[in-house]
C-alpha cells in the first residue's frame, strides 16, 4: 500500500463525535470487528493491528444529532488489504442484518453503510493499479454495479474482524462551496485533482492514487456548517512525509490566508467549510 506511506500525503486517522459511545462501540467493535485499543468514560480508540488507532470515538457532554442539510463528513473509507477480506465482510454484514450499498468504481470495489449516528462508512479494496486508466483529465472512475458473484468467489473464509493491514484509504467530505475547497486542498495542502465527478464533486490525491480526499456540494452550494457540538466529524489527521514538507505546507496555507495553529508537534487547521484537520509529520 505505497500510496499510504511517504512520500505520499494521506489520511492516517479519523475522530468521530457520537451521541452514544456505548452504542457506537457496540457497532464498530462487536459488529464491524475493530479491536479496542483504549477506552475511558467519553472516548474509545479503535485499532486493526492492536497498536495504531485508525478511528476514535468521542462523546462530548453537549453533543447533539447533526442537523440535516449541514456539511461535514460524507464518509470515511477503510481500505482492506485483500479482495477476499471484502468478500468475507459482505457475507458477515449480510448475516448481521446490516444494510449496505455496493459499487464498482473501476479503481476499487466498495460497500457503503452507516453507523448508528448516520455517519457514512465505506469499506473497499483497490483494483490492480496497473489497470487504472489515466489521461490528461485524470484517472477514470465510474459507479457501476458490483459483481457479487465474482467477489464472493474470492472468499477464503469467514470475517474475523479488520485485518491488521487495514488503513484509512480516504475521506470524503461535504463542503459549502466547491471553489474555495479546491483552492485550499490543492494550492494550500498540495493535493492534485485527479477526477471531476459532474459539477459538484472533486477527487484529489498525491502520488497518483485514485483519491486520498474527496469533497462534494451535493447538499447544495452554500449549505451551512453543522453546530460544533453535532455528531459527525471531529477531525481527521493528514500525515506528511517529514517536518520540512509540513512546514512548507503551513507556510503556503498562511500565504493564502489560512492560519494553522500549533498543537504540540502537529498543527490544526480548518478548511473553508469548517472541517478540522490535524497536520502531522
Amino acid at each position: 500500500m505505497s500510496f499510504h506511506s511517504p512520500p505520499a500525503v494521506f489520511v492516517r486517522h479519523v475522530q468521530i463525535k457520537t451521541t452514544d459511545l456505548g452504542r457506537s462501540l457496540a457497532f464498530y467493535r462487536d459488529i464491524l470487528g475493530f479491536r479496542l485499543l483504549e477506552q475511558d468514560e467519553r472516548t474509545a480508540l479503535l485499532t486493526a493491528d492492536g497498536k495504531t488507532s485508525l478511528v476514535s470515538l468521542v462523546q462530548p457532554d453537549d453533543v447533539i444529532t447533526k442537523p440535516p442539510g449541514t456539511v461535514g463528513l460524507y464518509h470515511l473509507a477503510l481500505l482492506l488489504p485483500n479482495r477476499s477480506d471484502l468478500a468475507a465482510l459482505v457475507t458477515h454484514l449480510s448475516a448481521q442484518g446490516v444494510r449496505f450499498g455496493a459499487s464498482n468504481h473501476l479503481v476499487s470495489e466498495a460497500i457503503y453503510f452507516q453507523d448508528p449516528d448516520g455517519i457514512g462508512i465505506e469499506v473497499y479494496t483497490d483494483t490492480d493499479p496497473t489497470t487504472w486508466k489515466w489521461s490528461n483529465a485524470g484517472v477514470a472512475m465510474d459507479t457501476l454495479p458490483l459483481d457479487f458473484d465474482s467477489l464472493l468467489d474470492a472468499s477464503q473464509g469467514p470475517w474475523h474482524g479488520f485485518p491488521q493491514d487495514t488503513i484509512i484509504g480516504h475521506i470524503h467530505l461535504q463542503v459549502s462551496k466547491l471553489a474555495p475547497a479546491e483552492i485550499f486542498y490543492t494550492q494550500g495542502l498540495g493535493f492534485e485533482v485527479v477526477a471531476r465527478y459532474g459539477a459538484g464533486a472533486r477527487f484529489l490525491s498525491t502520488e497518483k492514487y485514485h483519491h486520498h480526499i474527496a469533497f462534494n456540494t451535493w447538499l447544495g452550494e452554500g449549505a451551512p456548517q453543522a453546530p460544533r457540538n453535532s455528531a459527525g466529524l471531529d477531525f481527521f489527521t493528514l500525515a506528511f512525509p517529514d517536518e520540512r514538507k509540513l512546514e512548507e505546507t503551513v507556510g503556503r496555507l498562511k500565504t493564502l490566508g489560512w492560519e494553522a495553529k500549533k498543537a504540540g508537534t502537529a498543527c490544526t487547521i480548518e478548511d473553508p467549510s469548517g472541517n478540522t484537520i490535524l497536520l502531522t509529520a
